[in-house]
């Protein structure tokens, strides 16, 4: 076996939870997501909702869910979305360790991904607990701070990766000119 055999491996294991990650989105995007709003009356689920709700419109959500949708929210889609938060952040840790120097930043980009993948955790709790009934001012607010947090540490983990990605093709594109 030569040296190179361990490196193909984390290779063929990033780009297996690459697919992976698609996949399970890909589902919750085309089938549950779209379920649970239809099931709803049209209205958002709690976790495409990336500037929070209020206390009024995670009411009005529970109350126009149909059994059928909770049905969908607690059993495939939460299945999905017990896994998609560590496929998420294993290919975004991938792409920072590619592109990425060791150092402050690198730092930052790794704790920003740990910390979103926690926050979904969380908020996929904090979903499930509102779903199960409990409905305080309280509990709905903690969600929607999940919901929050989450969506703003992925997406500034997100564009930061893409900048960096496209600032690397740019420099490899100019370079050969």
């Amino acid at each position: 076996m030569s040296h190179w055999a361990p490196a193909r491996q984390v290779l063929v294991a990033y780009w297996l939870c690459f697919a992976a990650a698609l996949g399970v989105y890909a589902a919750m995007v085309t089938w549950t997501l779209p379920g649970i709003a239809a099931e709803a009356g049209g209205l958002t689920p709690f976790d495409m909702r990336p500037f929070g709700y209020s206390h009024d419109e995670a009411l009005a959500f529970l109350s126009a869910l149909t059994d059928e949708g909770r049905r969908l929210y607690t059993g495939p889609q939460k299945m999905l979305d017990a896994v998609y938060p560590a496929f998420l952040a294993i290919v975004l840790a991938g792409a920072v360790k590619h592109l990425f120097p060791r150092g402050v930043l690198y730092s930052l980009m790794m704790a920003c991904i740990v910390a979103g993948m926690a926050a979904d955790y969380l908020e996929n709790m904090r979903v499930a607990i509102m779903l199960a009934g409990e409905t305080s001012p309280d509990a709905i607010a903690a969600a929607a701070r999940a919901t929050v947090l989450k969506s703003s540490l992925t997406g500034i983990a997100m564009i930061v990766i893409l900048g960096r990605l496209i600032r690397t093709v740019w420099h490899k594109w100019t370079k050969n000119d």
